[in-house]
């Protein structure tokens, strides 16, 4: 049956909407679960395996080595075989390798672990949003593509909880803490097989159905996400884009005009790590163990600075569609900037601890309702479909190359420079900031073809 011909004109789904952008964004919560479920093994592991900081470091980091991998090849792989199939692909390895590493005696059978999943990481990172803002409506593009911010948040809470319970059963120099690091690890099993169960039972992007041939399927998924007349609009739009852009390739990227788009989407992937909140992600146990007396009072400070990243990320998901991207990524820079600086001040100064503690908050809020959420989403809508799951990967090549260095390079900078370290990631945010300023276009309310039309002006 034909589009046109069909009889009965349908009512779109914003339940089914909001259902395929959780499915998607469900990758977050894997990396949101090792960035946290790692940082509390680490003081176990440190402890138990003697480990100097550069290794320390290491072992936190290698997961951005098989991340940097996977987002490589994931857009190349997806443009091919479809968005779904790489993300599936992704959860599964990331599944073995949190079973894996709950069970290795050394720490380089943790590194080879981490890496393998980081590959699965990487492989479903930049898909999760591609895939969401590729079904999304344009009025709600912004809001649902930071579902994988939000999962990626709730999975930090969520592990902090974990975290402080577990260690709750015994300190370093307990019995417990050789079976504490791993049940640390060994759960992040859980939400992959999740995501991996949920993606089993969702389709195909729309927008990648239509661009391989199958119009019936792309235009079946369009009409229940949009209705029936919304369906038939966008895919006469689609399949114009796809026109136009079947005489494109990989090289348009590094010409105008989308270089141009090229360079903004490597900028904000840098600066997604570069503003250095996973200096505190990473290592807030770390940071506020010799602050904070007791086996657990580091893990309450974690707990509590990921519930206000939870919070706060609510709070970019409901103004992104409203006061735009580029204002909130300003807002947000700028308060890392200010709020680093005195973090690194109360450390250096021994200040208060709780000071600190609340400083360190107030980074983290900052970053949640802007440079967090609004890099993912707008890294998957600056580009064209023909190229956004290669350019997409591409970008978050850079994002995750930053993030290996934050990972690595912490550990050695806190030790050398102790609370100047936060006043290096204060000078970041105050680049962060400028380059926002004169790099970044808004692109609130534009559907993806708009977007795509501004570029070829």
């Amino acid at each position: 049956m034909s589009q046109t011909s069909q009889s009965a004109v349908k009512q779109g789904s914003m339940k089914y909407v909001v259902i395929l952008a959780v499915s998607a964004g469900l990758a977050g919560l894997l990396y949101g679960y090792d960035t946290v479920s790692i940082s509390g093994a680490i003081v176990y592991l440190s402890a138990l395996w003697k480990l100097p900081a550069a290794l320390e470091g290491l072992i936190i980091s290698s997961i951005m080595i098989g991340g940097v991998i996977g987002v490589g090849v994931s857009g190349f792989i997806s443009d091919r075989i479809g968005r779904r199939p790489v993300l599936m692909i992704g959860a599964a390895a990331f599944f073995v390798a949190a079973l894996w590493s709950a069970m290795v005696n050394d720490p380089t059978s943790m590194i080879i672990a981490r890496i393998l999943g980081g590959l699965g990481i990487g492989l479903a990172s930049s898909l999760s949003i591609t895939y969401i803002t590729e079904c999304a409506p344009a009025k709600y593009r912004g809001t649902l593509s930071s579902m994988y911010q939000l999962l990626t948040i709730l999975g930090i809470f969520l592990t902090n909880l974990i975290n402080f319970w577990i260690a709750g059963m015994g300190g370093i120099h307990s019995d417990f803490a050789d079976h504490a690091w791993r049940w640390m690890l060994g759960i992040g099993a859980l939400p992959a097989l999740i995501l991996f169960i949920a993606l089993a039972v969702s389709p195909e992007s729309p927008r990648f159905l239509l661009q391989s041939g199958n119009q019936e399927k792309g235009f079946a998924v369009l009409e229940r996400i949009g209705g029936t007349v919304n369906a038939q609009q966008e895919v006469k739009e689609i399949n114009a884009s796809i026109a136009e852009n079947a005489k494109g390739k990989l090289s348009d990227l590094f010409h105008a005009p989308l270089a141009h788009a090229m360079v903004i989407g490597i900028f904000l992937a840098i600066f997604n790590q570069a503003v250095g909140q996973n200096a505190i992600s990473y290592y807030a146990p770390t940071i506020f163990k010799p602050i904070f007396k007791g086996d657990t009072a580091s893990f309450l400070c974690s707990t509590l600075i990921g519930l206000v990243e939870l919070v706060l990320t609510f709070v970019g998901m409901y103004l992104i569609d409203r006061l735009g991207r580029k204002p909130l990524m300003l807002a947000g820079s700028l308060g890392m900037c200010v709020f680093y600086f005195l973090m690194g001040l109360s450390m250096l100064l021994n200040w208060s601890g709780i000071l600190t503690l609340i400083f360190a908050c107030l980074v983290i809020a900052s970053f949640a309702f802007s440079m967090g959420p609004v890099t993912w989403v707008m890294i998957s809508e600056l580009f064209p479909t023909y190229l956004r799951g290669r350019a997409s990967g591409l970008c978050t090549v850079f994002l995750w190359g930053a993030n290996f260095l934050v990972a690595q390079f912490t550990p050695v900078m806190f030790s050398a420079w102790g609370g100047g370290t936060f006043i290096f990631w204060a000078v970041m945010d105050l680049i962060a900031f400028l380059g926002v300023k004169f790099l970044v276009p808004e692109t609130k309310g534009k559907t993806l073809e708009e977007i795509q039309s501004f570029w070829t002006k």
